[in-house]
């Protein structure tokens, strides 16, 4: 089969459509491929650069590269290309997620196992972030303590403030406490792991690739994104009273193209600061009109 001219890089699956973003996300967070040794995701990484090249292998077939590119989204950042860190790829999030998520709904009654298992569940969290952040705005390891604790801290403080809060509320209330610790933890690590793209910008392209600046309103959009994806992901599984385990490991890939958020994200050049705006229009006049940036995940 001829496969000159090939776009690896263009969606296997509509994103425009929710099973589209529904077989995306379970290409992206299969298990299986963390199972992977190195150095067949480095076979992966090499059959995908020589596609863009144009350089493919005698006998290389569609469904070789589809899988191939599976495996370099599922281990490799969008940025760098550099491998991710095991615990903190998508990959990883279904049994990881699911075993700590469990762990939460089971020992909520005592405050010592809320702290512990909140503690390990941002630990976690911030590694995660960490990792899908947008390489592009580097941060330092200072930053990254800063951010560590004052998310760990706040999911700590809201979980033990609501399980004192519930001590007398019926089990069913009392079994959201895990949750609203989650949400609010959500709403600091992230933006905090993430805080050097809020405060210089991320890098964003027209629909080419084209990079056109950094902006700081498509960073605060982008971040903003993913603090709702993650806690709708966490609110199916950690919502249930039985099957829990379940639950938390269904609820990512399923809660997540519910939103129509995929590892790319656009605006409208309107939107953007006005210097960057009028910049742009400038120079490109009316053929771009929205940009388009990493949001990570």
């Amino acid at each position: 089969m001829e496969l000159g001219g090939f776009d690896i890089d263009a969606p296997r699956w509509d994103q425009g459509t929710f099973m589209g973003r529904l077989w995306h996300f379970f290409s992206i967070t299969d298990c299986r491929t963390a199972l992977l040794p190195d150095a067949r995701l480095d076979e992966a990484k090499a059959l995908v650069e020589s596609c863009r090249a144009g350089t493919l292998p005698p006998g290389t077939t569609k469904e070789q590269l589809y899988y191939a590119k599976k495996l370099y989204d599922s281990a490799f950042h969008p940025d760098t290309g550099d491998r991710m860190n095991l615990i903190g790829r998508m990959s990883f999030q279904v049994p990881g997620g699911m075993a700590i998520t469990g762990f939460m709904l089971q020992f909520y009654r005592t405050v010592p196992a809320v702290v512990f298992w909140q503690w390990v569940n941002q630990s976690f969290n911030a590694l995660v972030n960490y990792t899908n952040r947008n390489a592009a705005s580097p941060i330092t390891p200072k930053q990254i303590g800063v951010a560590y604790v004052t998310a760990t801290s706040t999911a700590l403080a809201t979980a033990v403030g609501l399980n004192l809060y519930t001590k007398r509320a019926p089990p069913l209330v009392a079994r959201w406490v895990p949750f609203a610790a989650v949400a609010a933890a959500n709403c600091v690590n992230i933006p905090m792991m993430r805080q050097q793209e809020i405060l210089n910008g991320i890098a964003i392209t027209d629909e080419n690739g084209n990079r056109l600046g950094h902006s700081q309103k498509a960073a605060v959009k982008g971040i903003t994104q993913v603090v709702i994806s993650r806690v709708t992901m966490a609110a199916p599984g950690m919502s249930k009273r039985d099957d829990f385990v379940t639950g938390a490991g269904t609820a990512e890939p399923t809660a997540k193209p519910l939103l129509p958020f995929s590892v790319f994200s656009s605006m409208a050049v309107s939107k953007l600061e006005p210097e960057l705006r009028d910049a742009i229009v400038s120079q490109h006049g009316d053929a771009v009109r929205y940009v388009y940036f990493n949001k990570g995940l």
